[in-house]
């Protein structure tokens, strides 16, 4: 999904079509909150409507980088996670109550594994 996301952007696309499974909502979700895209909407063919955002030409999402892979997990604490301090891009964290961004992290104090960082 978000290697489409990024095509999507350097194509200059206003929408791009993906199959719906429940991790790229939750994905999504979080997405949408830190203001990355403009929305979403679910279709009952059980796909995706992804509404690119662009600020004055430029895309939204600059670059996306997988953090952990399955040969090379990467955890953080909650100390690890407060010496983050990105105000332009966001991570998302896999943590025990679920799919996080960092700053959620830091509102429930709790650490994971990283996933996907977001410029």
């Amino acid at each position: 999904m978000f290697i489409h996301i990024q095509n999507g952007q350097i194509s200059k696309s206003n929408f791009i079509l993906q199959p719906r499974k429940k991790i790229c909502e939750i994905f999504l979700k979080i997405l949408w909150k830190e203001g990355f895209i403009l929305g979403y909407k679910i279709f009952k063919k059980n796909q995706i409507q992804i509404f690119l955002k662009y600020k004055d030409g430029k895309s939204a999402i600059n670059n996306i980088k997988t953090i952990s892979k399955p040969g090379r997990q990467i955890f953080y604490s909650v100390n690890d996670i407060w010496k983050i301090t990105n105000s332009n891009s966001l991570i998302i964290t896999f943590t025990s109550i679920g799919v996080k961004s960092t700053t959620e992290c830091k509102k429930y104090k709790i650490g994971g594994e990283l996933f996907i960082l977001v410029n």
